[in-house]
């Protein structure tokens, strides 16, 4: 007997959990549910419920020596990796000891959930031990921050955090958890139901704004790609590859977005603004279109903003619409996750270029080839016979190239975009928009956990260094062997360069006497040593390449390579704080005449 065709089957609807647990339990749950597999954090009194939830868990605790480390380490892995990070305190100055890394998070879009501990709702305004309203400090610096007392919204809170940090415009978010909600009997539900009135990111441009873009393409005689992070965090870099050999225009590529176009490729002029090189400056400068592409007109690229790019019409993606005309007046705005943008260009331009012309870019690749022959990315090399830092890194980019690097930030974060080709998103983990000294251990660290097959160096400064290197412990106890080069001019550099080109010399406090004549505060390779890590000392340019290959050959612990650097070498090209990108120096007292230049 026939019986006919097999029904379809009903969809099947997520399976429901419902268990009674405590809010302790019920955050720890909550990250498990989410795919959760590490935390970065410090306990203490108000967090110890989620400690003692957090013991049999099956997600990675990786105990800090400090919660600016725990959140620097969770921004590491999101920026290598594109997933979210995650870092965990107590209350009091335990959270407080975040603000610095949701500041630096908030700024550059990293996704980030730092959980707090809080002391019990009772006490709140009672100025109780190590109280501290950090919702009320984080509001300006983070996406969002939620405070629980009730510890039945944890599952809901922790899902809406976690959703907030990664989608629309990517950033850090803060769940500070009071101690009776985390020590109260409750329900843990998931998937819980979250209610986040009035947010819904737009992530498809509008097709009638895209079409627009693809003619003013057309129309453009002198374009250029002014990319920024928003390529690396929506992972669109493989369509803007598609997008730049479709249309032959040029590219620069921001800090925050150095990598998301390789430098082998050369379309790619390089990074704009205050230490950009000569052509990718000049580029925007000259140029009648920018096609802005997540990045935000930071005052770093455009210089003097009246006098930036005075003759460009401007195209400008973002996921975030209170970009629009924030700095620079848009003609085209497309809203929306920019790798779906450029998709939609992608699917136009070939249309437009049919309708109005394929555009002749001849005169002005002939422009810029002309630029970057006449002003190549160098240096001087120092008369005080000491190691010249550019040197160093040239080479660690050579025999190391294809790691992931972070750094602190000064000179040493300059020259390690500058000398070392980057190829891929998220090679380089560094802080663009608060530039926090004492980043690069702790992002090191993070990347390597979120990276565990690549080789992971530090680039760091004797200044930035000093104010994280305690989580070289972190590194050693935890398996995590990262390697640092350690650019040490003995200064805290970059304010030295200005105070040598504009306070006329006046070195006020800027010496830190960790690398020159007989006197090292501290010797950093018995630093290294008392952290059981392996450290290098280098002074000499023809052992640089035995210590760097040294350096790689070691995977069991942390490595420190100290470089003895000189101080007095400077990052060039520079556009001084406040004036027009025109005035670019190229190196001190000479200044390329490309405004006599005609494209």
């Amino acid at each position: 007997m026939a019986l006919g065709p097999t029904p379809p089957k009903a969809k099947e609807e997520p399976t429901t959990i419902r268990e009674k647990t405590t809010g302790a339990r019920a955050v720890i749950r909550s990250l498990e549910e989410l795919g959760v597999k590490t935390i970065f954090g410090l306990p203490g009194g108000a967090a110890l419920p989620l400690y003692d939830a957090i013991f049999e868990s099956s997600i990675r605790h990786i105990l800090v020596r400090h919660e600016q480390g725990a959140g620097h380490a969770a921004e590491g892995l999101a920026v290598s990796t594109g997933e979210v990070g995650v870092c965990m305190a107590t209350s009091g100055p335990g959270a407080s000891n975040l603000v610095t890394a949701l500041l630096d998070a908030n700024l550059d879009s990293v996704p980030l959930v730092a959980i707090t501990g809080q002391v019990g709702a009772s006490l709140i305004g009672t100025d109780a031990f190590q109280e501290a309203d950090i919702i009320g400090a984080t509001y300006p610096l983070a996406k969002h921050s939620f405070l629980i007392t009730d510890a039945n919204e944890i599952p809901a809170r922790i899902a809406e955090a976690y959703h907030l940090a990664r989608s629309g415009r990517p950033g850090p978010v803060l769940v500070d958890v009071t101690k009776s909600a985390q020590n109260e009997e409750c329900e843990f539900v998931w998937p819980p139901k979250m209610e986040l009135p009035g947010y819904s990111p737009q992530t498809r441009p509008s097709l009638r704004q895209v079409r627009e873009a693809a003619r003013m393409i057309a129309a453009a005689s002198k374009p250029v790609f002014y990319v920024g992070g928003g390529a690396i965090r929506s992972r669109a870099h493989e369509e803007l590859a598609q997008l730049v050999e479709m249309t032959g225009i040029p590219v620069v590529t921001t800090l925050n977005a150095r990598g998301a176009f390789p430098d082998s490729d050369r379309r790619h002029l390089g990074m704009p603004g205050m230490h950009g090189t000569v052509p990718a400056v000049v580029a925007l400068q000259k140029s009648d279109l920018l096609i802005t592409l997540g990045a935000r007109f930071d005052d770093r690229v455009t210089g003097k903003l009246d006098e930036f790019a005075p003759e460009a019409k401007v195209i400008h993606a973002d996921i975030d619409p209170a970009e629009f005309g924030k700095n620079r007046a848009v003609d085209v705005a497309l809203q929306g996750d920019l790798r779906l943008t450029i998709e939609a260009l992608i699917d136009e331009i070939p249309d437009a270029f049919e309708q109005y012309g394929t555009p002749d870019l001849a005169a002005w690749w002939a422009f810029l080839d002309r630029m970057s022959e006449t002003y190549p990315v160098g240096y001087e090399e120092p008369e005080d016979g000491l190691m010249s830092p550019q040197y160093v890194l040239s080479r660690l980019g050579a025999l190391a190239g294809d790691s992931i690097f972070s750094t602190g930030v000064g000179q040493h974060q300059m020259w390690a975009q500058q000398f070392i080709p980057l190829q891929f998103p998220g090679q380089l983990v560094t802080s663009c928009g608060a530039g926090t000294m004492g980043y690069g251990v702790p992002a090191a660290m993070g990347a390597k956990v979120g990276n565990p097959d690549k080789t992971v160096w530090c680039i760091d400064g004797d200044g930035s260094f000093q104010m994280t290197n305690q989580e070289l412990a972190t590194c050693r106890l935890n398996d995590i062997p990262i390697k640092v080069a350690l650019i040490n001019n003995s200064s805290l550099g970059m304010v030295r360069q200005w105070q040598n080109l504009f306070y006329d010399g006046r070195f006020s406090h800027t010496d830190l006497n960790t690398g020159h004549g007989t006197r090292r505060i501290p010797d950093f390779v018995k630093m290294a040593d008392a952290y059981d890590c392996h450290g290098i000392r280098v002074e000499r340019p023809e052992d640089v390449d035995a210590a760097i290959t040294e350096a790689m050959s070691i995977n069991d612990r942390p490595v420190v390579v100290e470089f003895v650097v000189s101080p007095d070498s400077m990052v060039w090209p520079m556009v001084p704080s406040g004036v027009s990108n025109d005035d670019i120096l190229y190196a001190r007292d000479m200044r390329p005449k490309h405004e006599e230049e005609q494209a």
